[in-house]
C-alpha cells in the first residue's frame, strides 16, 4: 500500500503568504493497525534549496560564510551563524542554482560540481527538500568578493578554515548550522581522511 492510500485529507487553510506559504490541513492517517485517525498539521512550504560546499585538498581548507540568521537569533543565539553557502532553488535545476549562490555569496567559480545526498531538514513542518554538493576550488576560481546581495538583505563575510579547524567549530558550537556539519562531516569521511 502506497501512503497516498493512508491519508484522506479533508481541509487545507492558507494561514500565510507573506514570506512563503504556511498552511494547516485536517487529514485521516490510516495507522499500521488498520485503524484511521484524524490529525491537524501545519507546514511551511518555502521551497526546495541546495547547498554547497567547497573544498581545497592541497591547501585542506574549505569555504564558509557568516551571516546573521534572525531565526537563530529570537530562539536565543547571540552570534553569526556560520553555514556552507545554500539558497533556495527559484525554479532552476539544483546545480545551477547553487553555482549561483556560490558566486554571489563566495565570489568563486567552480569547476565540476559533484551532488553527494538529498535531505529533509525539518519533515516535521517544512516541506522543503534539500540538494547537497561538494566541490573542488582553488584560487584561480576566485572572481570576485562574494557577500552577497545587500539588497536582499544579505551581508555575508567569506571564511576560509582549514577541514581540522571547521570539525572542531562542530565540537566547540562555533558551528551549530545542520546542513553544513553533514557536508564537513560528508568530507572528513570521503575526501580529507587520516
Amino acid at each position: 500500500m502506497s501512503v497516498r492510500d493512508r491519508v484522506r485529507v479533508h481541509e487545507t487553510k492558507l494561514l500565510s503568504d507573506n514570506w512563503y506559504v504556511l498552511k494547516t490541513t485536517t487529514f485521516d492517517w490510516k495507522r499500521r493497525d488498520g485503524t484511521w485517525q484524524t490529525q491537524h498539521r501545519e507546514h511551511y512550504d518555502r521551497g526546495n534549496g541546495a547547498v554547497l560546499l567547497p573544498y581545497n585538498l592541497e591547501t585542506r581548507t574549505v569555504l564558509l560564510v557568516r551571516q546573521f540568521r534572525y531565526p537563530a537569533f529570537v530562539n536565543g543565539y547571540d552570534d553569526l551563524l556560520i553555514e556552507a553557502a545554500a539558497g533556495l532553488l527559484d525554479d532552476a535545476e539544483p546545480e545551477v542554482r547553487i553555482r549561483a549562490e556560490v558566486e554571489e555569496e563566495l565570489g568563486y567559480r567552480l569547476g565540476a560540481v559533484l551532488p553527494v545526498f538529498q535531505a529533509y531538514m525539518s519533515p516535521g513542518s517544512v516541506t522543503e527538500i534539500l540538494y547537497f554538493f561538494v566541490a573542488e576550488y582553488d584560487s584561480a576560481m576566485r572572481i570576485g568578493e562574494g557577500g552577497g546581495h545587500p539588497d536582499e538583505g544579505e551581508d555575508i563575510e567569506v571564511l576560509e578554515p582549514s577541514i581540522d579547524e571547521a570539525l572542531a567549530m562542530i565540537a566547540d558550537g562555533r558551528i551549530r548550522d545542520a546542513k553544513t556539519i553533514m557536508l564537513l562531516q560528508h568530507l572528513a569521511l570521503t575526501v580529507f581522511r587520516g
